[in-house]
């Protein structure tokens, strides 16, 4: 169950062993511009807290449930004027402390915009 060396793709400038972009260690690439907009978020979020606000989440799965899923929990927890909507096939639900603000649907998210707009 070994990968043969010559089949694990290197940087064509460095030379280094390359590996896929996902936030599972210290490796994760957050480039200037990814900054600059993690920055506009961060504002966005903190102005608008407590105001009425729907956490709308269209087919986030428990790959990386730290970026989007909890965050969304929390925020809707933290303001009784939040509603957290989810629409995902196999993976619609939230925790009992925030049932009574959201809104899942366990259903295909394309299959919804389209009854939506019909």
């Amino acid at each position: 169950m070994k990968v043969p060396s010559e089949l694990i793709p290197h940087c064509p400038v460095c030379g280094k062993p390359m590996t896929m972009n996902l936030r599972s260690d210290d490796r994760f690439v957050e480039d200037e511009g990814w900054h600059r907009a993690a920055e506009r978020y961060n504002t966005f979020i903190e102005k608008n807290r407590n105001k009425n606000v729907v956490y709308l989440e269209l087919g986030v799965g428990g790959n990386t449930p730290g970026i989007i899923k909890y965050p969304f929990w929390q925020l809707t927890a933290l303001n009784k004027n939040a509603v957290y909507a989810c629409i995902n096939l196999g993976e619609s639900y939230c925790p009992d402390e925030i049932i009574d603000q959201s809104v899942c649907v366990n259903a295909d998210i394309g299959k919804v915009i389209k009854d939506l707009i019909e």
